[in-house]
């Protein structure tokens, strides 16, 4: 997978990787169809930074929740 493309492909790639990295409880509610290519660079860093750790604490996960549903198309 080429990231360094910007693409819907890659976006939902990324999207449920960070949803099976982190576990979420509620991963139905982070849907690849909510992220633009306009944020990409962001969801890009974001995706790297979650795929290096292999653990996180509850307030990072807040964050990176946090993160995510401002990268979200309005």
């Amino acid at each position: 997978m080429d990231l360094s493309v910007n693409s819907r492909e890659n976006i939902e790639y990324m999207i449920e990787a960070i949803k099976d990295k982190l576990q979420f409880v509620n991963a139905g509610a982070i849907n690849a169809k909510n992220f633009n290519t306009d944020k990409y660079e962001e969801l890009v860093e974001i995706y790297e930074m979650i795929m290096k750790k292999s653990a996180f604490s509850v307030s990072e996960l807040d964050a990176i929740a946090s993160e995510l549903g401002d990268l979200r198309s309005k």
